[in-house]
């Protein structure tokens, strides 16, 4: 039995080669994404192997430490996408349904999916100012009247 190569199968999991669709295989945009693709697993590999060799950091351990990370990037920015349609946007913010169905939510999820913090990280990469109406941060020490 042959072992396998786990650098090259983290790779070939990290960046699928595209496979083609009927008609497409002698497509010239189908061929550069393919080789697009095995050129980049190429380069996987090749880092993959560094760094075991190098600093022995398992490949397939960092593969998955590497893609929680990109999870986790991804939810913050659905959430500040979340918080910009609910509470910047004018003269009306996206209904919560709209936006539920976008994101695969429930009406009460989107109410709850963001908070004063990411409403200010919003402002702050947009400089724009979001409405009025929201009530205060419970975290700054405030009380609403």
């Amino acid at each position: 039995m042959t072992q396998r190569d786990i650098f090259t199968d983290v790779a070939a999991i990290l960046c699928p080669i595209p496979q083609p669709e009927r008609g497409e295989e002698h497509d010239d945009g189908f061929l550069a994404a393919r080789d697009q693709a095995a050129e980049e697993q190429e380069n996987i590999v090749w880092n993959l192997r560094i760094a075991w060799e190098d600093d022995d950091h398992d490949p397939l351990i960092d593969a998955l430490a590497g893609a929680r990370r990109a999870k986790e990037q991804a939810e913050q920015r659905i959430r500040q996408l979340i918080a910009y349609s609910r509470e910047f946007v004018q003269p009306r913010p996206y209904t919560l349904g709209d936006v539920a169905a976008a994101v695969g939510m429930s009406i009460s999820g989107v109410r709850t999916a963001y908070s004063h913090r990411d409403v200010a990280q919003v402002a702050d990469a947009t400089g724009a100012k979001p409405r009025e109406w929201r009530a205060p941060d419970p975290d700054d020490g405030q009380t609403v009247a």
